[in-house]
């Protein structure tokens, strides 16, 4: 049975179509609509089907390290950092994001590394993921392009890993939609599109997902692209 390593590098390390948005790429088609991915390793799994999907109707590009890898944007604290750097200068016109998994785990607080003691800090509670997650959203919303916000996906109880406590990610998901709500951002609700699929689709204590989960999120993050585009058509 693949890791699920694996199945990012056959996915995604190798994919001629995964690329830096400000690279020269053949596979890049100027009368298309760019749409940009930001998010963790979630978004990794489902980056390369939206791509295949939205093959000759979208250039879908994400973050990629200059190793040719892609890049984990994390959470909101690192989001902040780097938002700049992730928008470049190509005008986007559509950017579907995520921040929440990454500031909801537990982290050392003097080497910032990744815990299981639930007496360590989250890497961002949520008045620092509230503060974070507002500034990403104006940085966002000065480039013009169509917004999708995707909640964070849910996980078991028990995962291996970084201490993640229950019920946080629906915690964090109604702080992030109320913010959403306010700037008038389009939702893709992939908590709950993946709660009931979570026996099938999720790897066992983990908060990553098979890649049949994978695809299937992939479908429902084009169904909401296609929903803005439609409506971009429209206008």
């Amino acid at each position: 049975m693949a890791t699920r390593r694996d199945f990012l590098q056959k996915t995604l390390m190798f994919s001629p179509l995964v690329v830096w948005p400000n690279s020269l790429v053949t596979f890049f088609q100027n009368d298309l609509p760019n749409v940009l991915i930001l998010g963790d390793s979630i978004s990794i799994g489902y980056t390369p089907f939206v791509q295949e999907y939205l093959k000759g109707r979208a250039n879908v590009f994400r973050p990629m390290l200059e190793n040719g890898k892609p890049e984990n944007c994390a959470g909101t604290t690192k989001g902040v950092e780097n938002i700049d750097r992730w928008l470049g200068d190509k005008k986007w016109d559509i950017i579907h994001f995520n921040f929440g998994l990454h500031d909801i785990k537990h982290v050392d607080p003097v080497t910032g590394e990744n815990s299981q003691n639930p007496k360590h800090p989250q890497q961002a509670n949520r008045k620092q993921y509230k503060k974070n997650l507002e500034i990403i959203v104006e940085k966002l919303k000065a480039t013009g392009a169509k917004l999708i916000f995707a909640t964070t996906t849910p996980y078991p109880e028990t995962v291996e890993g970084p201490l993640r406590k229950p019920g946080m990610p629906q915690k964090y998901n109604r702080a992030a939609v109320k913010i959403m709500n306010k700037n008038g951002i389009l939702i893709n609700n992939l908590h709950a599109f993946m709660v009931p699929r979570m026996a099938d689709l999720q790897l066992p204590n983990n908060v990553h997902f098979t890649e049949d989960g994978s695809r299937e999120m992939a479908k429902k993050v084009v169904e909401r692209i296609n929903e803005v585009f439609e409506e971009i058509n429209n206008s």
